[in-house]
C-alpha cells in the first residue's frame, strides 16, 4: 500500500500512556519521532486526535448531549495544541484547523488552506470535529480524509489490529490480516463509528489499525507496511 496523504487518528487517552488523564510528554515525542520519519521522506500527514485524555461527556446525564459535545470538541483543540508544539519542537512545521474560529489560537479550515500546508510539507492538525454535536472524531476523520483526498485513514490504537470478537474477553479472537468495510459494518466490529464507517465505505476510503505501542508502528504504517489489519472499501 504506498501512501501520498494520510491521515493519523490518534486517541486523547494515547497521550496520556500510563496517566490515563492529561499528557504523558514522553509518549507524544515518541510519536512525533517516528511521523517526522514520514515527513522527511515526502509522506503528507493530517492528524485528528480525541479528547478523551479530558473529558468523556457522554458518561453523564447531568449535562446536556449538545454541551457535553462542545466541551468535547475544545479538548481536541487543545491536545492539537499541545501535540503541535511538541511537532515543532521535534523539528516540523505544522498549522491547526478548526471548523470554527478560536480567535489567533487556530485557522479556520478549508480545504485550499490545508492542501496549501501539505505542499509546503507541514503537518496538518484537524481539530474541533466537525464543529457540530451528535459527530465522533472517527466521523471527524472521516470527513476530513474525503475532503482532503487522502490515502488512507490509520487508526493508531490500543490494540492491534480487528478482531472477531474482543481479544481481552475471548482468548480464541481471531484477528483480521484485511476485512472489508461491508463485513466491518455487518458484524458490527466498531472499528470506528457507524456514521465514519459508512461515509468511507460510499466514499472508498481505506483504513488500517494498528498498534500504537508496536515499535515504529506509525512510521512504518505511514509507509504502507502494515503490522494490523487493512480495512478495504
Amino acid at each position: 500500500m504506498k501512501m501520498k496523504r494520510v491521515l493519523l487518528k490518534l486517541s486523547g487517552e494515547a497521550l496520556a500512556g500510563d496517566k490515563k488523564t492529561g499528557y504523558d510528554e514522553p509518549t507524544v515525542m515518541e510519536v512525533a519521532r517516528q511521523v517526522k520519519i514520514s515527513v522527511d521522506a515526502g509522506i503528507q500527514v493530517g492528524i485528528v486526535i480525541g479528547g478523551g485524555n479530558f473529558w468523556r461527556g457522554r458518561t453523564s446525564e447531568a449535562i446536556d448531549r449538545t454541551k457535553a459535545d462542545q466541551i468535547g470538541m475544545l479538548a481536541t483543540i487543545m491536545n492539537c495544541i499541545y501535540v503541535s508544539e511538541i511537532f515543532r519542537n521535534a523539528g516540523m512545521e505544522t498549522e491547526i484547523f478548526t471548523p470554527f474560529a478560536c480567535g489567533s489560537m487556530t485557522k479556520l479550515f478549508s480545504k485550499d488552506s490545508a492542501n496549501a500546508c501539505f505542499e509546503k510539507g507541514m503537518v496538518v492538525f484537524f481539530a474541533g470535529g466537525t464543529g457540530h454535536p451528535y459527530f465522533s472524531t472517527d466521523t471527524g476523520i472521516a470527513l476530513r480524509a474525503i475532503e482532503m483526498e487522502a490515502d488512507c485513514i490509520l487508526l493508531a490504537k490500543a490494540i492491534d489490529g480487528v478482531y472477531d470478537s474482543d481479544p481481552k474477553i475471548d482468548p480464541a479472537a481471531k484477528k483480521f490480516d484485511q476485512i472489508s468495510i461491508q463485513e466491518v459494518i455487518d458484524r458490527k466490529l466498531a472499528v470506528v463509528d457507524l456514521t465514519a464507517s459508512i461515509m468511507c465505505m460510499e466514499h472508498k476510503v481505506p483504513m488500517a489499525v494498528f498498534s500504537l505501542n508496536e515499535k515504529d508502528g506509525i512510521a512504518n504504517a505511514m509507509q504502507g507496511k502494515i503490522n494490523g489489519t487493512i480495512v478495504t472499501v
